[in-house]
């Protein structure tokens, strides 16, 4: 995939300063296959050897047992039973419809403002010990970064995610089964999308989610111009994704036809998500993206 010219950082450092003392939280932990920073929520456990895993670069040294080591000449962590870390999935959509505006503010284009959300979470996530696994999904299926886990390993997340560009069709139903088809265990999972998907399908994969444990957040993004657009008279609409057409003509009545609409579709997928206990967000790309890290997500007990 190309990458997009002359955009600008995804993480600049006075956001990273920032975004540094959180931690993404789930309500009910998953007890995880490696040691995280995280404590566990139990009270009255000791930390007790639980078992071992192979060192992967990032981890904590101080958790090393040199005497296997010394014995076996290889590196293992040892897990302690009250600890635990989440295994967090962001999957970012990057079809053709969120390469928009084509020619407005670069600040405000919904790939770019997407793209900052993802990296923002993603950094939380490997800097608080999480095993991260980052998905951009397009027409040409879904391309991946991770599992990874640690510090180390923001700079490759961050070099991932600018390479994403946006290219193809959205089949979020087919996205979320994927993903619930292949998690190991129940993790905390973060959707950045416009929700354009095919025939608008998507709740069949948030069920297939939850039903597997998962906890899941909606992150739903549009532009300041499919909200408010900006048009009137006679148009040709192309759809960006399936290139299909239509004729229309624009005029008040019809703007207000379409507010009407937009308004109940949202309205729709907020409803949805809190029916199934599953949490969402929908923000305009003319709002400050940080907003939602260090406001919204906090209120809703996702970031601590």
């Amino acid at each position: 995939m190309a990458q997009q010219a002359a955009s600008p950082p995804l993480l600049p450092e006075g956001v990273r300063q920032r975004l540094e003392p959180l931690m993404l939280m789930a309500r009910k932990l998953r007890v995880g296959a490696i040691k995280g920073d995280r404590r566990s929520n139990k009270r009255g456990t000791s930390i007790e050897f639980a078992d071992y895993r192979n060192y992967v670069a990032g981890d904590d040294l101080r958790q090393l047992d040199w005497n296997i080591y010394a014995r076996l000449e290889k590196p293992y962590i040892k897990l302690l039973e009250d600890e635990e870390d989440l295994a967090v999935h962001i999957i970012l959509d990057a079809s053709a419809s969120m390469d928009f505006p084509p020619d407005g503010a670069p600040e405000q284009h919904k790939l770019l403002y997407a793209k900052r959300i993802a990296a923002a979470l993603a950094y939380i996530s490997l800097t608080s010990g999480d095993r991260l696994l980052l998905s951009a999904l397009h027409g040409g299926g879904a391309a991946s970064f991770g599992p990874a886990r640690g510090r180390a390993r923001a700079l490759a997340m961050l070099r991932f995610l600018g390479e994403v560009a946006a290219d193809g069709i959205a089949d979020l139903d087919e996205a979320l089964a994927d993903v619930a088809l292949r998690a190991r265990r129940p993790g905390l999972i973060l959707l950045v999308s416009d929700m354009f998907s095919r025939e608008g399908a998507w709740l069949q994969g948030l069920n297939a989610l939850l039903s597997r444990g998962h906890e899941v957040a909606i992150i739903h993004l549009l532009a300041p111009e499919e909200v408010q657009p900006p048009v009137t008279g006679d148009l040709s609409l192309i759809d960006v994704e399936t290139e299909m057409k239509q004729e229309i003509t624009v005029d008040g009545a019809m703007l207000g036809i379409y507010q009407r609409r937009l308004n109940a579709w949202r309205d729709s997928l907020r409803a949805e998500c809190l029916r199934r206990g599953a949490h969402y967000f929908s923000l305009e790309t003319d709002a400050p993206w940080e907003r939602l890290i260090l406001s919204d997500m906090r209120r809703a007990g996702l970031l601590s």
